[in-house]
């Protein structure tokens, strides 16, 4: 089955935001492919490595805060 992966890195990087600490760090508890998706397209910085954090760029952070409002926000 054919996927839209263009929604999934955008619901990833909403939900990276909800677990957002540190002003710009989120838990990596996601699949490596959509974290090496969000690292090319500029949202997050290189995910490699033994901490269990990313860190958000700062247009990453912008974009997963008004994906975040937009999708869960009542």
């Amino acid at each position: 089955m054919p996927l839209n992966t263009e929604k999934i890195d955008d619901a990833a990087l909403a939900l990276l935001y909800l677990t957002l600490h540190d002003d710009y760090r989120a838990w990596k508890g996601f699949d490596w492919d959509v974290l090496g998706r969000l690292h090319e397209k500029g949202m997050i910085h290189d995910p490699v490595g033994k901490t269990k954090s990313v860190v958000f760029t700062q247009e990453g952070r912008d974009r997963a805060k008004q994906l975040f409002e937009t999708m869960f926000k009542e």
